[in-house]
């Protein structure tokens, strides 16, 4: 018997170690440093209708929009302050019922949220969170929300237009090969200064509208990010490829010299030039009444100026 007493005696610090092992404060350390650099994301319902939604769900915990804003701005302050990279997604309620019912989930789940999530922010638009208010974080998830449905949409109706039945060359691709062409040229020939750029263009269903803000210096050339870049393009293709009446506005600032803004509409696959009258009226008309705006103090309305590219043969 006190052979078997001691026995025991002797295994059981052994066995308490063993069970704790992974959990020492190394272990611990080491954790919580993988945690920190494992980015998380936030899905974020947007607006009083969305957040509405969401709350037929019964595992949804919020009632009240504003608290839950609130609880978002505290958990994203939280996140930053353990050193973690943090993005926000726009979480859309109807997607997010898609998107349950095609991967047979239930809906009504914290897990299916979260996987949700982490899908929107692997495909979607997001904004990097960097101690900013919410107030200004929610316009710019927004837009880049807008812009990358647009995108996809014109994206899908290149894609659908087929080959040209004369030349068997792809409608969408030369399409867009067409609008990068006059898009370099329209940068070139605006020279340097910081320039905003709107292409515009109506289709069956929606009325497109790409932005690009580029800067050229005194020399070199002008400096864009590619991925408003590829928009606009994409969306001048669809103008290009369906001949609708698109147009394109330019204007630009630089150092002590009232702002410039040029106009041109598109007219069988090339930029054609409008008259500063034209332009003055097509900045200064709202585009949902009709009625005239006073334009802005310190800016000329300016001809569109010849970007010198022939006009492409339209494929049909």
């Amino acid at each position: 018997m006190a052979q078997q007493e001691n026995t025991k005696r002797t295994i059981k610090p052994h066995t308490k170690r063993s069970s704790k092992r992974g959990t020492t404060p190394h272990g611990t350390t080491l954790r919580r440093t993988l945690r920190r650099e494992a980015p998380s994301t936030v899905g974020l319902l947007v607006d009083e209708q969305d957040f509405a939604a969401m709350r037929r769900y019964r595992t949804f915990p919020f009632d009240d929009h504003t608290a839950y804003l609130h609880q978002v701005e505290g958990l994203l302050k939280a996140l930053t302050a353990q050193g973690m990279h943090t993005t926000i997604a726009l979480f859309d309620p109807e997607d997010y019922a898609e998107f349950c019912a095609e991967s047979g989930l239930d809906a009504d789940t914290g897990a299916s949220r979260s996987r949700f999530t982490a899908e929107i922010a692997a495909a979607g638009a997001t904004v990097a969170y960097t101690g900013q208010s919410l107030t200004e974080l929610i316009p710019l998830l927004v837009s880049r929300a807008v812009r990358q449905a647009t995108w996809e949409y014109a994206t899908l109706l290149l894609a659908d237009l087929g080959a040209c039945a004369d030349c068997g060359q792809d409608i969408g691709r030369a399409a867009f090969d067409r609008a990068s062409h006059l898009l370099m040229r329209l940068l070139e020939a605006a020279g340097p200064g910081t320039h905003h750029l709107v292409c515009s263009t109506p289709t069956e269903n929606d009325q497109l509208l790409a932005v690009l803000h580029t800067h050229r210096d005194a020399t070199g050339p002008a400096r864009l990010d590619t991925s408003e870049g590829a928009e606009f393009a994409t969306v001048l293709a669809v103008a290009i490829a369906l001949e609708t009446p698109g147009g394109v506005v330019l204007r630009t600032s630089t150092p002590d010299s009232p702002d410039r803004v040029h106009g041109w509409r598109l007219a069988h696959g090339a930029l054609a030039p409008l008259t500063a009258g034209e332009v003055f009226n097509a900045y200064c008309t709202d585009a949902d009444t009709g009625e005239p705006v006073s334009p802005e103090s310190g800016v000329e309305y300016c001809a569109g100026f010849d970007i010198g590219a022939d006009p492409a043969e339209p494929h049909r």
